[in-house]
């Protein structure tokens, strides 16, 4: 009978893999963020994705060999996830990679001392699978490593070939199995079988570029990129049938079954499914929030708040009615701070996300799940098998059901939901959402909806012209509609006819004035009702009334400016899109007299060498004087020539087509300027992130660039008169001043050390004795965490062999611990970093760093001198 492997905690095991390949010249790399750098993907969905540049060749990079932890989500499964053994959205990757350094014979070998000596795992109970055409890796499983060759499985192309796309670099994989049952032998080894085998290695052997023909030819520099699943490894240590029995999530779920006032072992399987979902999706969530994603209707933050109401579904299957995840989340903050500490750094945002969403869930599930029922119900008593779009979308858009969550829950009845049906409803919504965006002060539209009958529409004159007589169609006071007014009154206007533009696609309203015989009326916005132009304004002299011809005047200056800044948009999106990304598209934008935004789709910040090509790009094509032809075309027609629609406006059948050839083309129902030189000039004042995924550019065109080097010439000379130095001297001046800052806190630094290393040596009459070893526990006044480090090694150094921990509490609210261990108490089989991270738990903190070395911190100042008690009993009981 095969023996079985040692037991190890999911830390113990992470720990040992990092250790192992640091060992053999491996960088320890921290987890990249769940956010990823690479923008054609949502999430981190894999631990070589933040290598993938370097693999792609488009980087080079600053080691030869590294080795990470890393954290995925992945939700293609989701519905699997909780039903079988090993599906998760949230799970950790733990990767050894090679970058032009050693190839399949050491990665191999590494591969099985690793399995077998450190974690443990019996030879007799491992098969390993490899490309069907890689007689290498073959051969050294086989000669060099000794695998029975019943116990090696040829695999194809599906299975044992990895590849980043069509083209590119690619190379054939080889996986180590468990075997749960060796005892069935070696004939006929179907590794597919979940029963038996579980899949916890994969080496990626990344030696090939493949063309757009698909011929290979080999790299240059081999690559490596391995992965081992956490979970997995975990599930196999310590012997319980699921990774969700795991240390690594198991408490999650004790947690929740508490609450429910359930036990999960005595529970029946939809039950135990539930606890599972929530334990999973609970670990998701504080990891995602922890990386600063907030949940939101689109893009990852729909993946958050998808898997938060999943959870709360799920929670109510097991009978919690009330809000529950924050006490949940603990546990999962709990079970992660050691190895990532973000996630009790933000522990309270996490918290403040999580009650959030899950009150405004509950406002609306109970309504909901009732109505679902009903409509399931009325389903089956039909005879039909599909809910339709429009019941769906009911429950989305009033009770906040995901469409996904109907799905689920129609299929646990058998059904199915019309999805292009749901498709359908929710673009009429957006429809909806935008008009009612536009609309104006609801006592204004009252008053318009009972004029509408007995006034024209207004017709938009101003493409063509600057000014137009028009006649008084309505006049309304605090939307009141009246037959007049007087000087010093605040009104809305409503003309048969107008010049003013009115708020619209981003670009501001108008200013101007409205004038006749008499009275004159300042116009300082206009908005669009319907079919009507709201001009609102003060009337500066004289008595407006109802019926009056009058002459409606734009201000000139300020709508050329605007015009401008709206051109310089489009001229700007443009060169986005040829400089940064040719799928970037407008996701708002504000077009103004002084200045111009664009919000833009990217998942990262441009370079600043991005920002000046694109500034560059923008003046060079105003420079060129590119005239604008501008069309009304059917919407189908302008869309075949390539018209770009502009972010948050409706169409019709016939739309306004803004046409720079070969630079811009746009549907767009702003204003203009006729040739790109109007525009002057171009600057870009800042670029940064408004949103998840949402970057924003804000700039200045024409005239207020004047306006915009006014102000800075106004600082410089400010700064210039301040440190006494002529406007081209100042970076100089200030590169030294930051330069002596720097100088000074290092000399800080220096003495804040030495004043720590002269306050410990006092602590070594505290010294005491344990069998062979030495060990000094001590709480040091005010002492900073970077020299209590230092006083630590120190005293370490003079005790030779034992231990050291010091505690201080270096600002208010601040708990600071370090932990020094000479090898001798490392080979007694206590490490710095797991033990200082226990230690500050009882300060409200956590930490962690090497077998040696380690710091901690914590909130928590009260309990710092029990912590430093414990850390002593803990020394003296593994000492003894």
């Amino acid at each position: 009978m095969a023996s079985t492997p040692q037991k190890l905690s999911g830390n113990a095991i992470r720990d040992l893999f990092l250790d192992f390949f640091a060992q053999r010249g491996h960088k320890i790399l921290p987890s990249a963020s769940l956010v990823p750098e690479d923008p054609t993907v949502l999430l981190t969905i894999a631990g070589m994705l933040p290598f993938k540049p370097i693999f792609l060749g488009q980087r080079t990079p600053e080691f030869n060999r590294a080795t990470t932890s890393q954290k995925c989500i992945r939700t293609n499964d989701i519905e699997n996830v909780g039903r079988t053994k090993r599906h998760h959205t949230f799970f950790e990757m733990l990767g050894n990679f090679s970058f032009g350094d050693y190839f399949k014979p050491q990665a191999i070998a590494w591969g099985w001392e690793l399995s077998t000596k450190i974690f443990g795992l019996p030879p007799e109970r491992l098969v390993v699978s490899v490309f069907q055409e890689d007689d290498e890796a073959y051969n050294i499983w086989r000669d060099d490593i000794g695998v029975p060759v019943a116990r090696i499985k040829r695999m194809g192309e599906e299975d044992n070939f990895w590849v980043s796309g069509p083209t590119g670099p690619c190379g054939p994989c080889s996986e180590i199995y468990y075997d749960f049952h060796p005892e069935r032998g070696d004939e006929n080894i179907d590794l597919e079988d979940d029963t038996r085998f579980i899949e916890f290695y994969n080496l990626v052997f990344m030696q090939y570029n493949r063309d757009a023909s698909g011929n290979l030819t080999p790299l240059q520099n081999k690559n490596i990129d391995t992965g081992m699943g956490l979970e997995r490894m975990a599930q196999i240590l310590q012997q319980v049938p699921n990774n969700y029995e795991t240390d690594l999530i198991f408490p999650i779920i004790e947690s929740a079954a508490q609450i429910a006032g359930i036990n999960y072992h005595s529970s029946d399987e939809n039950t135990k499914v539930s606890l599972k979902v929530i334990g999973d999706h609970v670990r998701s969530v504080v990891h995602m929030i922890a990386d600063e994603i907030r949940a939101a209707n689109v893009g990852r933050g729909y993946v958050l708040r998808r898997l938060i109401r999943r959870v709360v579904r799920h929670g109510r299957l097991i009978g919690i009615n009330g809000e529950f995840i924050t006490q949940v989340a603990e546990s999962a903050i709990s079970l992660s701070e050691s190895a990532y500490p973000n996630v009790r750094q933000r522990e309270a945002a996490i918290k403040a996300e999580l009650q959030r969403e899950e009150a405004n869930f509950l406002k609306t599930l109970d309504r909901g799940e009732k109505l679902l029922a009903e409509i399931i119900q009325e389903v089956k008593a039909q005879g039909k098998t599909q809910i339709s779009g429009e019941r769906a979308f009911t429950l989305y858009d009033t009770f906040g059901f995901p469409l996904e969550l109907t799905q689920e829950i129609a299929a646990e009845n058998h059904l199915t939901v019309d999805e292009a049906g749901f498709d359908a409803e929710m673009q009429k919504q957006i429809e909806r959402a935008k008009a009612a965006h536009e609309t104006i002060d609801l006592t204004v539209q009252g008053s318009l909806d009972k004029l509408a009958e007995h006034i024209h529409a207004t017709e938009f004159l101003g493409y063509a012209q600057p000014a137009s007589t028009a006649k008084v169609e309505a006049i309304l006071i605090d939307g009141i509609a009246q037959e007049e007014a007087e000087a010093g009154t605040e009104v809305q206007i409503v003309l048969n006819q107008t010049p003013f533009y009115a708020e619209s696609g981003g670009q501001i309203g108008d200013r101007g004035y409205v004038c006749g015989d008499g009275v004159l009326v300042r116009v300082t916005d206009v908005k669009k009702e319907s079919d009507f132009f709201i001009h609102f304004g003060r009337i500066e002299r004289g008595t407006i009334r109802v019926g009056d011809t009058v002459t409606a005047q734009i201000d000139r200056p300020c709508r050329r400016r605007a015009q401008a800044n709206h051109t310089a948009t489009h001229l700007l999106q443009a060169a986005l899109k040829k400089i940064v990304d040719d799928g970037i598209s407008q996701a708002g934008s504000l077009v103004s007299f002084d200045r111009l935004r664009f919000d833009f789709n990217c998942p990262r910040a441009l370079t600043s060498e991005e920002i000046q090509q694109i500034e560059e790009q923008v003046n060079t094509w105003i420079t060129e004087a590119h005239p604008a032809n501008i069309e009304v075309l059917p919407l189908a027609e302008a869309k075949a020539r390539g018209a770009v629609a502009m972010f948050g406006e409706k169409y019709g059948e016939q739309v306004r087509v803004i046409d720079f050839p070969s630079v811009s083309m746009e549907l767009c129902g702003g204003t203009h300027v006729s040739n790109t030189a109007e525009i002057g000039s171009f600057k870009i004042i800042s670029e940064a992130g408004v949103a998840s995924g949402v970057r924003r550019i804000e700039a200045v065109s024409g005239p207020a660039i004047l306006d915009y080097l006014n102000v800075r010439d106004t600082v410089v000379r400010d700064l210039s008169d301040r440190f006494k130095v002529k406007p081209e001297e100042l970076p100089e001046r200030i590169t030294t001043l930051q330069t002596e800052l720097r100088n000074a806190e290092k000399q800080l630094a220096t003495l804040k050390s030495q004043l720590a290393i002269a306050k410990s040596d006092s602590l070594l009459q505290k010294v005491e004795s344990v069998g062979d070893y030495q060990i000094l526990v001590a709480q040091m006044e005010e002492v900073d965490p970077e020299s209590l480090k230092t006083a630590a090694e120190r005293l370490l150094q003079k005790i030779t062999h034992g231990a050291v921990v010091l505690g201080s509490i270096p600002e208010a609210g601040k708990v600071s611990i370090v932990a020094a261990f000479s090898p001798e108490v490392n080979k007694k089989g206590l490490q710095a970093g797991k033990f200082v991270g226990a230690i500050a738990k009882i300060c409200g903190g956590g930490g962690g760093g090497k077998p040696n070395l380690a710091q901690a911190g914590g909130r928590e100042t009260s309990k710092l001198p029990e912590a430093l008690a414990k850390a002593e009993s803990d020394l003296k009981s593994a000492l003894s």
